[in-house]
């Protein structure tokens, strides 16, 4: 595969699961929409990987902040400390205890903002690839 094939592998469901992410928020299922929020941005970011590297294979790794700043491209401070708070989200799905703590915490409004947030630097990292 091309390295535009392979670019948008990565990029064919990042709508998607953003959209799964919305929805599960108004189903009050909040740590679990981040998680779907996480993986639109982990897509982009491997994405962008492969634009930026000579691999056309991305780190098998789900952190963020590492992917971004394996690339070339340069972020904002704010930026990169929302990559990393993303983060946290990740572990919904692989550790159930984690999930639980986690969900305890989330509130419908912190939910949205990150949702928000996420759809900006989905928009950022879209941006990034043209």
């Amino acid at each position: 595969m091309s390295k535009h094939e392979h670019i948008a592998y990565w990029t064919r469901q990042v709508n998607d699961d953003y959209d799964c992410a919305k929805v599960l928020c108004k189903a009050n299922h909040y740590a679990q929409s981040l998680f779907w929020a996480h993986l639109a941005l982990e897509k982009m970011s491997k994405a962008l990987w492969i634009k930026t590297n000579e691999s056309n294979t991305p780190p098998f790794v789900h952190n963020l902040l590492r992917l971004i700043t394996s690339t070339s491209e340069t972020f904002k401070e704010e930026q990169l400390q929302f990559f990393n708070e993303m983060n946290m989200f990740q572990m919904k799905g692989r550790y159930p205890d984690y999930a639980e703590n986690l969900e305890e915490t989330i509130t419908k409004e912190i939910c949205e903002e990150y949702l928000n947030k996420t759809k900006e630097m989905i928009q950022c990292l879209q941006e990034k690839l043209r």
